[in-house]
């Protein structure tokens, strides 16, 4: 099991929205494996079948098809629409979360992310959250450009200096999951790495308050 773990070739489904990512991204990688061995195998066939044999050989004078030309117009362009349709769908759930999210507070700098929970509890390079609870995270940078990806979610968000951008999940799994920084940020970018850590939710609400949060003074 843990040679098979160490072949994916993508991280699981850890979040509501992952299924729905992985469904439009599989099908255009199908779509577009099967148009190019169309084209491709289209290509040789007729290379071979309407070859030139005779030096003296021409070709015979073919004004085309309407009804082929609209087919082969059409068809794709109704394909295309349907993705767009499909992607919009996805898009639209990935940035509009649902009432009433659980609200947390990211700020990403050279080389560390610096996470604040609504009691004022912190973290850095690790982010604690609850699963089955939607959790809206309110995102902010020091200094240069940075990016908060969780694969495992299928979400990621480009941290702006200067401004305030915001993104959603909402965990289906407990576990512990990779967060990357997936915007070069400087010399020491690949080492912007931590995790995201899903619970129970009342195993969360033991954790969230045991220490003591310092009083919160996030925006």
């Amino acid at each position: 099991d843990r040679m098979l773990f160490q072949l994916m070739l993508f991280p699981p489904q850890a979040s509501t929205n992952a299924a729905e990512v992985d469904s439009i991204y599989f099908f255009m990688v199908v779509l577009c494996t099967v148009m190019a061995v169309a084209v491709v195998s289209a290509m040789v066939w007729f290379g071979v079948r309407y070859r030139r044999t005779p030096e003296n050989q021409v070709g015979a004078d073919i004004h085309g098809s309407t009804p082929l030309e609209l087919f082969w117009s059409g068809v794709p362009f109704l394909i295309v629409m349907g993705i767009f349709a499909w992607g919009t769908s996805i898009y639209f759930k990935l940035v509009i979360p649902p009432a009433n999210p659980m609200e947390v507070f990211v700020t990403g700098k050279q080389w560390m992310w610096k996470i604040q929970h609504m009691n004022g509890r912190r973290e850095i390079n690790n982010l604690h959250v609850p699963v089955g609870q939607p959790v809206r995270l309110s995102m902010a940078a020091e200094d240069v450009i940075h990016s908060f990806y969780v694969p495992a979610f299928r979400v990621k968000q480009d941290v702006i200096p200067g401004r305030y951008s915001q993104m959603w999940f909402e965990a289906t799994t407990p576990g512990t999951y990779h967060l990357f920084c997936a915007e070069y940020c400087g010399t020491e970018h690949s080492r912007m790495i931590g995790s995201v850590t899903v619970m129970q939710p009342a195993e969360y609400q033991s954790w969230l308050t045991t220490g003591n949060p310092a009083p919160t003074d996030a925006p």
